[in-house]
């Protein structure tokens, strides 16, 4: 290889390089923040030096603000520090002029333009707040809206176009060097969407994962390096966010398909790194696949809880002969399949929506079938998630007889739970019974084997063929003393 070509192939990497260097990076958490990371050159001489940087984020957190040398040569002192998000707009220019007068540009029927003095009473305008009417004197009467289009004197010397950080740095020694600023910010936010896809008959799935980054921060990031931390960090609430306006949504093909997202743990947490760097709008939202598995076991569950709106264990004695009745009749269809590599899955899971899909042998057309929401979900972690209610198999619970009263030291309670499976194929149903009224149990009379789940929950597992029902009966017997 000559010289020439040498100095070149160094040149063409060091600009790679520079580039690369100066790329920003987000780290985006599912709680409404981020972290951002630029690099802002410096030229700094001996002693105080003051400099701006117009560029941050309207929802920055200011005293969040790490300035620093990466390298770790030189030792900057940040002395001072001012942040200002109130870019120039027409409520903050209206003001800035109040008790001054203005010319506003004024269009009739005809289109022909003239001006209008009129003097700013009160803007309307408050940083962070409910707008107001504002209040412009026009001839000496006052009016609560503009008389037309007002025209301001020229952009005052302290107004900013972007929200700005200016800093007053100290430095022993001149230095020249990329100091990389870090930040928190609101206005960036991420979440997770699974599609899952069933074929009409079968308990196989396909899953798509969807990751979802929206940008409200007001600031534009161009060829962003992106990371999404999955897990619940510990963050005070901020206050509440400016109101948002239109959304533009995009969606981002991935590079090639050896292109993926990348997992690993980190602290307590899950850190998922977006393949290829991205350009993040303001008000945009931009979604990229993050995983795709073809042949999950996922079988339909129905569950029948009767008890479900009251049945639960307080904690004391309940002795009232009222509490008992039914409390819901539906049956409920899950999905249960574990996130495991052996079922096509094992990548953890951040949390989200699951949305489910059968395809229609008929004409080939997928058709949705229920959703629900997904917890963080480790590695190996079984998932049983509620799609929706069945129709075609009802539940029905009864209590058929009470034996108790405050003079006696125990109290017995029989139940008959019935289900009917009017499908034309069997369908296994589990029967999930609370024995809330105290935690000195047993079961003394039972038409079916149960199961117990835990100190106060049993379950029956029954098949109910098609077309018929199945009846499941039960005595439970509580020692008071």
């Amino acid at each position: 290889m000559s010289y020439v070509m040498n100095i070149r192939l160094v040149s063409l990497l060091s600009v790679v390089a520079s580039t690369a260097f100066a790329q920003p990076a987000l780290t985006v958490y599912n709680q409404g923040f981020a972290v951002v990371r630029e690099r802002v050159p410096l030229d700094l001489k001996a002693g105080e030096n003051a400099f701006t940087f117009a560029g941050a984020t309207a929802m920055l957190e200011a005293d969040s603000v790490v300035l620093r040398d990466p390298a770790g040569k030189v030792a900057l002192r940040v002395l001072e520090q001012s942040y200002r998000a109130d870019v120039m707009s027409q409520g903050v220019l209206l003001a800035l002029n109040e008790g001054r007068a203005i010319d506003f540009l004024v269009r009739d029927q005809n289109a022909k333009e003239y001006t209008v003095s009129g003097k700013v009473i009160r803007s309307g305008y408050a940083p962070g707040g409910e707008q107001s009417a504002p209040i412009i004197e026009v001839d000496g009467k006052l009016r609560f809206s503009l008389p037309g289009e007002p025209l301001f004197p020229t952009l005052p010397g302290d107004g900013v176009l972007k929200p700005t950080l200016t800093w007053k740095i100290g430095v022993a020694q001149p230095a020249k060097l990329e100091a990389e600023l870090a930040y928190i910010t609101g206005g960036l936010s991420w979440q997770s969407a699974y599609n899952l896809v069933a074929p009409e008959k079968g308990n196989q799935l396909d899953v798509v994962g969807w990751v979802t980054v929206n940008n409200q921060s007001g600031k534009v990031f161009e060829n962003a390096a992106v990371k999404l931390m999955a897990g619940d960090v510990n963050k005070i609430a901020p206050k509440a966010a400016r109101g948002g306006g239109p959304v533009r949504m995009e969606m981002m093909a991935m590079a090639s398909m050896d292109a993926a997202v990348t997992e690993k743990a980190f602290d307590e947490f899950h850190l998922y790194t977006l393949p290829r760097a991205v350009t993040l709008r303001d008000r945009e939202t931009k979604q990229v696949e993050f995983m795709r598995a073809t042949g999950v076991t996922a079988p339909v569950i129905y569950v029948f809880d009767g008890a479900s709106n009251y049945g639960t264990y307080r904690g004391g004695m309940m002795r009232d002969p009222g509490f008992g009745t039914q409390g819901n009749t539906k049956v409920w269809v899950m999905r249960e399949f574990k996130n495991s590599e052996e079922n096509k899955l094992g990548l953890p899971l951040p949390k989200g929506r699951l949305r489910f899909y059968r395809r229609d042998d008929a004409d080939g057309r997928i058709e949705f079938t229920g959703e629900s929401e997904l917890d963080h979900t480790a590695k190996n972690e079984m998932i049983r998630v509620k799609t929706g209610d069945a129709f075609d198999v009802v539940g029905e619970r009864i209590r058929t007889n009470f034996n108790g009263n405050n003079r006696q030291d125990f109290a017995e309670e029989d139940f008959e739970i019935k289900v009917r499976n009017r499908k034309a194929e069997p369908v296994t149903v589990r029967i999930v019974e609370h024995l809330y009224r105290w935690n000195n149990w047993r079961i003394v009379q039972q038409s079916d084997e149960f199961t117990k789940k835990d100190a106060q929950t049993i379950e029956f597992n029954v098949t109910v063929p098609p077309d018929t029902q199945k009846t499941v009966t039960y005595r439970v017997r509580y020692e008071w003393k």
